[in-house]
């Protein structure tokens, strides 16, 4: 975080001072919500949250360094109170990114996200000092505590944006203004929340409306591909690039293909020349938000050279995305159970497939472990019964369902799409799948594990590595 004194945090905040016998004390250490993350010099920011009052712990904050307590309420201990924490702690994220000067990205989409956001952070970092959204930590707490990272050697700030609403983005963008924008797609994810995929299209596309005109350098990166994305070019004033597959896109891919190990390679296309890229990460979606962060990347100045060069020694940087490890016995687990939407699911699945060409060659075989998909509304039943289907058309060897009332669907759809043996199965929970695959598994076979976060499935990925060992992640 930039120094800053306590008067000037004060300031900034609103907010007043309490037991704090020196103001010009300056905050060097991190802004943090949990006390056993507290710097020496850190600020400590107390949320009163659902399960833990962060105000409990204020004292314990300070004991371990922090040179003082964001708070609602005085706590004892030198804080800075203030009416609202969240909004006090984005107050101070937009003043420190405004005095850094540092140049903002920031992404949404309903599917790859997070995917995206590594691999951007991962080719920018060659090019300059970049500091990005850990994780998914792209609400309206991380999302200025990723921004507090940022010092004053930070040239590139790289932040996910998710919403929940329509307003969200717009909120967020308010917290900490980009200056180039990116638009992956638009989904069913949370269509349950927003009602179609329209009003979804409304929410993301409040981050090009929040961006800079052309002529103050604002950029609307935008999927070429998605025909509700690249509808946004009327909805800002900035300059638009294109990306995707698409003959028209600025930044293109041609001649897609994939290893026999499921990696995606191709010819990217940018305005300034093209390279040859073959990535790390698995499955073919990863080409869509490679060409993203090639987009990214070219408007901010890299060469094609450097882009190819970077997105191909690129890897996965957030847990339990495309997770791909192989044990001692020749089983190879691919833990993808952060999350899942209908537009993932069916890109792992479709991963799965690629990789199980190398698995049956072997003698392997593909299994797809997969639990209930969360906030799809009234379209849940068609969505789960498609993934199912989707299964069974994909060639999947096996498709092992988990769960209760959505699992139920998930495998009358493989059923119904000709899955009548037991290339399909319903399990009641986590555990039944584990004990299901450790009876049947054999060398060879690919283990796919995807659901919504809520469900906790990645238990069966890693109930399975920590039997069996885990040898190399691929």
């Amino acid at each position: 975080m930039i120094d800053l004194s306590l008067a000037e945090i004060a300031d900034i905040t609103g907010g007043l001072a309490h037991d704090i016998p020196d103001p010009s004390v300056r905050i060097t250490g991190a802004v943090v919500i949990d006390s056993r993350q507290v710097e020496p010099g850190g600020l400590f920011a107390a949320f009163d949250g659902e399960q833990v009052d962060g105000h409990d712990y204020a004292a314990r904050a300070v004991a371990a360094g922090a040179a003082a307590v964001l708070a609602a309420r005085p706590v004892g201990v030198p804080a800075i109170v203030v009416p609202d924490v969240e909004k006090a702690l984005g107050a101070l994220a937009r003043a420190v990114v405004e005095r850094l000067g540092t140049d903002v990205v920031a992404l949404t989409g309903s599917a790859g996200k997070t995917s995206t956001k590594d691999l951007i952070a991962q080719v920018l970092q060659h090019h300059a000092p970049t500091v990005w959204t850990p994780g998914s930590l792209n609400n309206e707490i991380g999302l200025p505590l990723t921004a507090l990272k940022a010092t004053a050697d930070t040239r590139h700030l790289v932040l996910e944006m998710g919403a929940r609403g329509v307003g969200h983005i717009a909120y967020l963008t308010g917290l900490t203004p980009p200056r180039i924008g990116l638009v992956l797609n638009v989904g069913t994810a949370h269509i349950g929340e927003f009602g179609s995929r329209e009003q979804i299209a409304v929410a993301k596309g409040e981050l090009v409306e929040a961006l800079p005109d052309e002529a103050a350098g604002g950029v609307a990166v935008l999927n070429a591909d998605d025909p509700l994305v690249r509808a946004m070019t009327a909805r800002t004033k900035a300059r638009t690039v294109l990306f995707g597959e698409a003959e028209d896109a600025d930044v293109r891919a041609t001649d897609v293909r994939m290893t026999p190990a499921g990696q995606p390679s191709f010819t990217l296309h940018t305005p300034t020349g093209c390279g040859e890229v073959t990535l790390r990460l698995y499955g073919e979606h990863h080409v869509s938000n490679a060409l993203a962060a090639a987009a990214v990347a070219h408007v901010l100045g890299m060469s094609v050279a450097e882009i190819a060069t970077a997105l191909s020694g690129a890897g996965t940087l957030s847990r339990w995305r495309m997770e791909v490890t192989e044990r001692a016995d020749g089983v190879t687990v691919v833990n993808d159970a952060y999350n899942a939407n209908p537009e993932s699911m069916r890109a792992a699945l479709r991963a799965l497939a690629a990789m199980g060409g190398g698995a049956r060659a072997n003698g392997g075989r593909t299994w797809a472990v997969l639990g209930p998909m969360a906030e799809l509304g009234d379209e849940s039943l068609a969505e789960h019964d498609a993934i199912g289907r989707l299964a069974v058309r994909l060639n999947v060897s096996k498709l092992v369902a988990v769960g209760g009332r959505e699992a139920s669907w998930l495998q009358l759809g493989a059923y119904n799409e000709g899955s009548w043996g037991e290339e399909s199965v319903l399990v009641s929970d986590a555990q039944a799948a584990v004990d299901l695959l450790r009876s049947e598994l054999r060398p060879g076979d690919v283990v796919l594990v995807k659901a919504s976060r809520s469900i906790g499935l990645e238990r069966v990925a890693l109930a399975l590595l920590e039997r069996e060992g885990e040898v190399t992640g691929r």
